[in-house]
């Protein structure tokens, strides 16, 4: 029987053979999305991307016979080291053939390495920490995954769980209409909190801003960063990290689908939505250039799917409704946009408050995605609900 090799990533064609595999892997998928190219180079550290900056890597290829089978990336992340006092390390980017020995091989390395720096405490999929893509699908496979979330074949769940690696928390994709936000406006719990809520402060509504759109993003991404605190697992952007989310977002972002709420004009809430490019990259294969950056942004009003990847609330507002004030704020846009489906994602299954919302306004669960540790943590993390 063939020996499993594996190779710590070091050469430029290592690099290429470690970035080409999901090529291979999903070649009969047609539910998979490729990875915008460019962005994936940076996020992996073989182009510039602030994550780097503190954040440190090693990946590893797997061969039978020679031939690449298997790709892993352990990460030490010492900001989340710092935050929770736990000495808890990363993998992501995990594509493996369907071969349990593979699968442990590459896991044995990750784990090798991480506890090379101290480390035996070992959390993932993530892509490459919790604000960027992260998590295993574990259910829904019945579509492709949105914009910025994650596919993998089913028997992934398999190779992870038969090496060890134990469920530690399940994040939610939400499918909805529209109505969902009328749903939500009619039921009399939230009413109420809204009605309190206007009562006790002058909220004002607007669009993101063009004309100042460096400053609306970075407050955007400030409310992120502060309104997260208490949520599971979650560390802050750094600054270069805010820095190169505004940049890169710039194109993407369409100011009818987003929403900022502002008290004595101070921004203090905002919902963040991203049309649904994934069909469009898919036809681009997530080639940028030449041409693919106009292929990708063109009639953008013919995307008729979006997701809304943060609701977010500054820590002293977030019992008052505000999420839903401002939410409310987008649902003209939408019509007038043709927008015919939302995915809210993620949610975690411990955000509670944001769970039952939902589902009382009537979204209805569509992908289930999971974070497995393997290792007997030492320390507690953060209290659970920080968003709304």
């Amino acid at each position: 029987m063939s020996k499993v090799v594996i190779e710590p990533v070091v050469t430029g064609r290592q690099r290429r053979q470690f970035f080409d595999l999901p090529w291979t892997i999903y070649q009969d998928d047609p539910n998979w999305i490729p990875p915008l190219r460019m962005n994936q180079r940076e996020l992996l550290g073989f182009k510039r991307h602030p994550f780097h900056d503190f954040a440190s890597m090693q990946h590893f290829l797997a061969r039978l016979d020679g031939k690449v089978v298997g790709r892993i990336t352990a990460i030490d992340n010492p900001r989340h080291v710092e935050r929770y006092n736990e000495q808890l390390g990363f993998f992501g980017f995990f594509e493996s053939i369907d071969d349990q020995r593979v699968a442990d091989a590459l896991f044995d390395s990750a784990r090798g390495w991480l506890s090379g720096r101290g480390i035996d405490w070992i959390r993932g999929p993530v892509n490459a920490s919790l604000n960027y893509e992260l998590g295993l699908l574990v259910d829904g496979w019945h579509s492709p995954p949105k914009f910025m979330m994650t596919y993998n074949p089913r028997y992934y769940q398999r190779l992870l769980e038969d090496y060890g690696f134990q469920q530690s928390q399940d994040l939610f994709a939400f499918r909805a209409g529209i109505d969902i936000i009328d749903s939500l406006e009619a039921d009399e719990t939230v009413m109420y909190v809204i009605r309190k809520a206007k009562e006790m402060f002058n909220v004002s509504l607007r669009r993101l801003d063009r004309k100042r759109f460096k400053q609306d993003v970075e407050s955007f991404i400030q409310i992120y960063n502060e309104s997260l605190v208490g949520t599971w697992g979650f560390t802050p952007l750094s600054d270069g990290e805010i820095a190169h989310l505004v940049k890169g977002m710039k194109q993407l972002i369409v100011p009818e689908l987003t929403a900022i709420a502002e008290i004595d004009g101070q921004p203090v809430a905002g919902v963040f939505g991203l049309l649904d490019y994934n069909p469009r990259i898919k036809q681009i294969d997530g080639r940028l250039f030449p041409l693919g950056f106009l292929k990708l942004l063109g009639n953008r009003r013919g995307i008729k799917t979006m997701r809304i990847l943060s609701t977010n609330v500054l820590p002293k507002y977030q019992k008052w409704g505000l999420g839903m004030v401002v939410l409310s704020r987008l649902r003209d846009d939408l019509l007038d946009w043709g927008v015919e489906e939302l995915e809210l994602s993620w949610v975690l299954e411990s955000n509670h408050l944001s769970f039952k919302s939902l589902k009382r306004g009537g979204a209805t669960i569509d992908k289930t995605y999971r974070l497995y540790d393997y290792g007997d943590p030492q320390a507690t993390s953060g209290d659970e609900d920080g968003s709304t």
